[in-house]
C-alpha cells in the first residue's frame, strides 16, 4: 500500500518537470565549471536531449532514475500503487530513451547517459564528463 493517498500520489507526479530539473542543473553546473559551454533542448535534435555540443556533435541526457527506469538502481522502484499503470509507463519511457539514443547515433552523434543517483559523486561526474567531451577550447593550444 502506499503511504500517501491516490490523490495526493497524482498531485506530486504532476509537479515533476521534464526540463530543467534539479540533476540536470547540477550538470550544467559541473560542465560551465570546467570550462564546457552548450546548448539546452535542441528541438531540431530526436528527444530534444538536455545538453547538446553542436561542434562535437555530442549531446548529454539527464535521466532521473525513477522516471527513466535505472537498471538495479533503488530510486528506479515502482510505487505500490496502480503498479500496471506505472511500470507501463515507466517502460515505455524506457524504450522511447533506447529508441532517441538510437536515433541521435544513427545521425553521427554521441550520446552521454548521465543518471540521477550518479550525480552526487562529482569527481566520478567531472571525470565522465571529461572523457566523453575531451579537452576544452580554452586548454587547447
Amino acid at each position: 500500500m502506499d503511504t500517501i493517498s491516490a490523490e495526493e500520489r497524482s498531485r506530486l507526479m504532476a509537479r515533476v518537470g521534464g526540463k530543467n530539473t534539479a540533476p540536470e542543473r547540477e550538470v550544467r553546473r559541473a560542465l560551465h565549471a570546467l570550462g564546457y559551454r552548450y546548448r539546452l533542448h535542441d528541438r531540431a535534435l530526436p528527444g530534444k536531449p538536455d545538453i547538446v555540443f553542436g561542434a562535437r556533435r555530442k549531446v548529454i541526457m539527464v535521466h532521473g532514475c525513477f522516471w527513466h527506469r535505472h537498471s538495479d538502481c533503488p530510486f528506479a522502484r515502482i510505487p505500490k500503487s496502480r503498479v500496471k499503470f506505472w511500470t507501463e509507463k515507466l517502460e515505455g519511457n524506457r524504450r522511447r530513451d533506447q529508441h532517441v539514443v538510437e536515433r541521435l547515433q544513427s545521425l553521427g552523434w554521441a550520446v552521454l547517459v548521465i543518471w540521477e543517483c550518479e550525480i552526487r559523486d562529482r569527481a566520478h561526474l567531472n571525470a565522465r564528463l571529461r572523457a566523453f567531451l575531451g579537452p576544452t577550447r580554452a586548454s587547447v593550444p
